[in-house]
């Protein structure tokens, strides 16, 4: 039996559950978890056991509860998990353990954003102008090179979490009051990219991408957190094959290699400038969120979370599988703040693009607004043809609006 370790801090969450799932039906694995709090409800029965730890971004606190389920199982097989802030102390694990898996080098080059944009560019891939900031004087030498506006963010975030985007000097003051750039907390300055925002998965197996998918985004995720009433789309073309996608698929393909990615899932988000110039936002090593590989297996007919498993426990793909659809995540979100009070313009999107609808979780009435850039509810449709999916998409959020009490 093959003792597998999955790391979060919560087992709750849909997301979470999907990934511990797949795991636990692999052949041969008995899973293990260390959370922050037990598993509860349907997760109970994926998991052979669990320790529980005050803070699983600490290594120290990982190793020792995995240590102790180690003593309670056998040898520990693998130690994974999905989430960005996650990867570090992971890595510490394995290389304590001396297990398989992205190593605290390899982890650092995709963690640390500032490492990671300068491996890029050493290698002749485009990203965008970047300083690590050591004070609030760097911030402001930035601003003057590169023009307004500009981006500020922890080298290791996650998603767009503690992101500030600075459209004059008043912004940026403000911005540097509350991040307070320093030696010993560096700040990383950005341009702002602007244009068409996309993303770019890979599956890798020991170093080799073996499935590729491209993503985009209605509109940028950075917008979206700036403005939580919007409701936006991600939309997956059924067809990536084509001249259109050729440079995307080689900086992508490159920008992986590149950093070393061994065996697993990553997550790139890149943009088109208005100009027909690409950059490269920034690359992790897990599985995407906001549902994309749930789109993921949509467009392809198969279980992207099964495929996941396969990869980081196996290192072994299933594929390659037929891209078949185009897939589209719509996220409901609205105006204001409270408790959603009703949601308004379902029956009128039933009718219109009802048929196209292949999964949702539809705003629950009477819970409080989450604070989550994925919204109260989301719809996923589904089509062979990429403009008929785009098109029920952009009816659906212009259709369906959400109200709240306050």
């Amino acid at each position: 039996m093959r003792n597998v370790i999955f790391c979060a801090p919560f087992a709750q969450f849909p997301a979470t559950r999907r990934f511990a799932r797949a795991l636990a039906q692999l052949e041969g694995v008995r899973l293990l978890g260390i959370f922050q709090q037990p598993p509860t409800g349907e997760a109970q029965r994926w998991f052979a056991d669990t320790a529980i730890v005050a803070d699983t971004l600490d290594s120290r606190q990982l190793i020792a509860a995995a240590t102790r389920l180690s003593a309670q199982h056998g040898t520990i097989f693998r130690a994974v998990g999905i989430l960005e802030n996650m990867q570090d102390a992971l890595a510490d694990v394995r290389a304590h353990f001396g297990l398989p898996g992205p190593t605290p080098a390899t982890t650092a080059r995709f963690r640390d954003k500032a490492l990671m944009k300068t491996t890029l560019a050493r290698a002749g891939l485009p990203v965008a102008e970047h300083r690590l900031l050591e004070s609030a004087d760097d911030a402001r030498w930035f601003a003057r090179k590169h023009g307004f506006p500009i981006i500020l963010k922890p080298p290791a975030g996650a998603g767009c979490k503690a992101t500030y985007r600075c459209d004059d000097p008043t912004q940026l003051e403000a911005a540097l009051r509350e991040s307070q750039p320093s030696k010993a907390r560096a700040v990383l300055a950005e341009e702002f990219l602007q244009g068409s925002e996309y993303s770019f998965e890979t599956i890798c197996i020991e170093g080799i991408p073996r499935f590729v998918s491209i993503s985009r985004y209605f509109p940028g995720p950075l917008e979206v957190v700036r403005n939580p009433h919007l409701q936006w789309v991600c939309l997956l073309p059924r067809d990536i094959s084509g001249p259109q996608w050729e440079a995307a698929r080689a900086m992508g393909l490159a920008a992986v290699t590149r950093l070393g990615m061994g065996t697993g899932l990553t997550h790139m988000e890149w943009f088109e400038r208005p100009d027909g110039r690409l950059a490269i936002g920034e690359i992790a090593m897990r599985p995407p969120g906001a549902q994309i590989v749930s789109l993921m297996g949509w467009a392809h007919d198969t279980d992207m979370y099964r495929a996941w498993a396969r990869a980081v426990i196996d290192h072994a793909f299933d594929g390659p599988w037929e891209r078949k659809y185009a897939v589209a995540c719509c996220y409901l979100r609205g105006a204001g703040r409270g408790r959603i009070v009703a949601v308004d313009g379902l029956d009128e999107a039933q009718r219109a693009i009802g048929s196209l609808v292949v999964d949702s979780k539809l705003p629950e009435v009477g819970a409080m607004k989450s604070d989550s850039y994925e919204g109260d509810g989301y719809a996923i449709l589904r089509h062979p043809d990429t403009a008929t999916v785009a098109a029920a998409a952009r009816t659906l959020i212009e259709t369906v609006r959400v109200r709240y009490s306050g």
